[in-house]
């Protein structure tokens, strides 16, 4: 079991901590309002209404033992930011704070975060790439253009091997795994003979376009 925190549980700090919980992980949950530290107590390890932006208030809730912190503290990008600080100068190991826009998602880099979160813009990629693209089934985006791909096997791939494909000369597309839904089989850098099955969902690591461009053939 793993500790985690997260601060402000609005809409998206409120799924975080609940996904966390149920995974099994201790969770302590961190918001100033009453009525949503109330909404998540049976949903996390602990539930603590108070002042996040606090240095001396986190200090004393043990925040430096997190395995990682989920800053998302809405649309107050000065607050955000402060905890943000906070949380590296306490000897946090991996701040995840939500970024309300580009900028401030720079700035969130400047003082101390690990990852920045953009939901609404990942969320809004992942949805107009599923429409798109609809055997794209997930969507993770790594460095910049880069990401991990899950999706359907495309038509023109059933009943060819990777080495007939030969994504990675074509495309600089690898398939790093595939899974069968019938069997529920992974494997994992799967053999270039391996031929591809109707009920196989490809894992392809690439640049997002060449892994669209893979995908339609």
């Amino acid at each position: 079991m793993k500790k985690f925190c997260v601060i402000g549980v609005g809409n998206f700090g409120y799924h975080v901590a609940r996904a966390l919980y149920e995974d099994g992980q201790e969770v302590m949950a961190i918001d100033m309002n009453q009525e949503k530290v109330q909404r998540i107590k049976d949903h996390s390890s602990v539930a603590i209404q108070g002042d996040a932006a606090s240095k001396e208030f986190l200090a004393t809730h043990g925040i430096e033992e997190m395995e990682a912190v989920v800053v998302a503290t809405g649309e107050r990008s000065n607050l955000s930011t402060l905890i943000t600080l906070f949380l590296k100068e306490l000897g946090v190991k991996r701040i995840l704070s939500k970024a309300v826009d580009e900028d401030h998602g720079r700035v969130l880099e400047k003082v101390g975060a690990s990852e920045i979160i953009h939901p609404e813009k990942d969320m809004a990629y992942k949805t107009a790439r599923a429409l798109s693209y609809p055997n794209v089934l997930d969507f993770i985006p790594l460095a910049e253009e880069y990401s991990i791909t899950e999706a359907a096997a495309p038509r023109a791939f059933i009943g060819k091997d990777l080495i007939a494909l030969d994504l990675r000369r074509e495309y600089q597309v690898t398939v790093i795994a595939l899974k069968d839904v019938l069997t529920d089989r992974l494997i994992t850098a799967p053999s270039p003979d391996y031929v591809i099955k109707d009920s196989d969902i490809l894992i392809l690591l690439g640049r997002s376009e060449d892994i669209d461009r893979a995908l339609k053939g």
